[in-house]
């Protein structure tokens, strides 16, 4: 299926599992791509391929997918009749009909950006802990730990219509890469590795093709040119839009106290037996039938998110450990507030929490956030 044709020099197309770019005149390609990768000018087309399903798929095909990226491509261009010295290609679980294609003109200048992604299980931040060293060629494990599941990756590809210089083309990246961190960040997308909010994941790839002809150069590809506008604004649109189609990852669906505390190991249950062994008992059975209520309440949600961001801002330096009392103390009660709907109790609020501050820790700060929760309800019907 033809999905569009772009500046007389380069056709999408999709066809069972895999997304094709076609090239209908020369290109420079830079890719992360494991075979033909790098930088090329002699390629004719950049696919995107879903290797295997998201989760638990153990078919024998994944072996050659990790151990033989060669073998792999050349069995795909076997099926789909495609030349392997002249393609580049990345893989992934995502679903292809999934896969968002977005473009913008300024003046004679065209981008057109096309991205798939899954990040519910794999995405991290940049510099969280590695499970696994490369050395002769092989991984090994640098712990005893149950490796986490690693499906979840954002396959970004980028086609521009002009020609740009090679510095140029590898700036390309750094900007997609902005606009890709960008839409996480709006999504606030929890890092399944630490306790900071995701960059990415730990398998994405991107490849990025400008059209080649006798014009001068591009030189900028920076968030000051509109180059780089374009490659921002249509890339973090289109890994926003296939969030929301993979995963139903979507501005609503992220109001959340639960997903907003899934980074310091909090779950439903856990949270659900914790607040309410902080709960009178006769309002345990309650808070459990309107969970989500408290869960998904806009104000409940603010207030939390309020103090996680302060929460960060601690540890990250920018404000001092030495303030935490009054901070907590104060954004803890208009959790309590948010809840109760008593905001003339706040002081009373903010008082009862200051022995309940124990630290930024991650069960210390859950601790704090239940205590808040519980205080809220066990008042808001007295």
């Amino acid at each position: 299926m033809l999905l569009g044709k772009y500046y007389n020099g380069l056709e999408i197309h999709r066809k069972d599992k895999i997304i094709f770019a076609r090239f209908l005149s020369p290109h420079r390609i830079i890719s992360t791509c494991r075979v033909n990768g790098g930088l090329k000018n002699d390629l004719s087309m950049l696919f995107n391929h879903q290797s295997c399903e998201p989760c638990n798929h153990t078919i024998q095909t994944n072996r050659i997918i990790t151990q033989s990226p060669l073998e792999y491509l050349q069995m795909i261009c076997k099926k789909y009749d495609f030349d392997n010295d002249q393609c580049a290609f990345m893989g992934t679980a995502a679903n292809m009909n999934y896969a968002i294609i977005k473009d913008m003109t300024f003046r004679d200048l065209t981008v057109i950006s096309v991205c798939t992604g899954g990040v519910e299980t794999n995405a991290g931040r940049a510099g969280d802990p590695a499970n696994y060293f490369e050395s002769m060629g092989k991984f090994e494990k640098t712990d005893d730990s149950t490796p986490k599941l690693l499906e979840g990756t954002i396959n970004t590809m980028v086609f521009i219509n002009k020609p740009l210089t090679d510095g140029t083309l590898v700036r390309t990246i750094v900007t997609a890469t902005e606009a890709k961190t960008a839409a996480l960040q709006e999504l606030n997308v929890n890092s399944r590795y630490s306790d900071g909010l995701a960059t990415g994941t730990g398998t994405d790839q991107i490849g990025v093709a400008c059209q080649l002809f006798d014009e001068p150069q591009l030189t900028s590809a920076g968030k000051h040119s509109k180059l780089g506008e374009l490659i921002g604004k249509t890339v973090k649109q289109a890994v926003k839009q296939t969030l929301s189609l993979q995963n139903g990852m979507t501005p609503e669906r992220q109001r959340s106290v639960k997903i907003h505390m899934e980074r310091f190991g909090s779950d439903k249950k856990t949270m659900k037996n914790e607040i309410c062994s902080l709960l009178d008992d006769d309002k345990k059975e309650v808070f459990n039938n309107n969970f989500e209520m408290i869960n998904r309440d806009p104000l409940t949600v603010a207030a939390v998110a309020a103090l996680i961001h302060l929460r960060d801002k601690i540890s990250w330096g920018i404000l001092p450990e030495s303030c935490l009392p009054e901070v907590f103390s104060q954004y803890g009660a208009q959790i309590v507030v948010a809840i109760s709907g008593k905001i003339d109790r706040m002081s009373h609020y903010y008082n009862n929490l200051e022995t309940v501050i124990k630290g930024i820790e991650s069960s210390n700060f859950s601790k704090f956030i239940y205590n808040a929760i519980a205080m809220g309800f066990n008042e808001k019907w007295n």
